[in-house]
């Protein structure tokens, strides 16, 4: 299936699952933060989004801590981040929740980040993903671990406007931070 070529700008979703969490025993779902690997991931996320020059006009992030703190520590590796907000809706959210939070968007924004959890995040990939560069398909649909980055590129005047099958998926990156010595 082809994307449909829309009308009006380039505009980016650009989703982020969240860095590796930890399960601390009695820790509630919501509450849970991340383990150390994530602490190392999550700073290499922001690293990767702005190498690929793809840095948000505005996020949005759960609000579980895991999905805050990756936030955090990606987005302190830009200069100046940009503004975000955390959204429950994106917690545990289906497809159906997560276009509704990404069709909000403000029309000004031009690069959306989304930062939350799976299988929500990878199924909202494969859902607006008309086609894609590469193997990058093959790639989300093998597997969307922590802290694997999507880029889907499409035009249209309104963040309202973006349906399934309309997107155009041009990359999937997996970030990893490197343990010290």
């Amino acid at each position: 299936m082809m994307a449909r070529a829309g009308a009006g700008p380039l505009r980016r979703l650009v989703v982020l699952r969240h860095a590796k969490s930890a399960w601390p025993a009695g820790v509630p779902d919501h509450e849970r933060p991340l383990a150390p690997r994530g602490r190392r991931d999550a700073p290499a996320a922001g690293r990767a989004l702005a190498e690929a020059d793809c840095l948000p006009d505005l996020a949005v992030c759960s609000t579980a801590v895991r999905a805050r703190q990756t936030w955090e520590l990606a987005s302190a590796q830009w200069g100046t981040p940009p503004p975000v907000q955390h959204d429950g809706r994106v917690y545990a959210a289906e497809v159906p929740e997560l276009l509704d939070v990404v069709r909000g968007a403000p029309d000004h924004v031009r690069t959306l980040l989304l930062v939350g959890h799976n299988p929500g995040l990878e199924e909202l990939v494969l859902d607006l993903a008309g086609d894609a560069l590469d193997d990058v398909l093959d790639d989300v649909t093998t597997k969307f671990p922590t802290s694997a980055i999507a880029f889907l590129s499409w035009h249209g005047r309104t963040w309202a406007s973006l349906a399934p099958g309309t997107a155009l998926l041009t990359d999937m990156i997996v970030a990893r931070g490197k343990k010290k010595a």
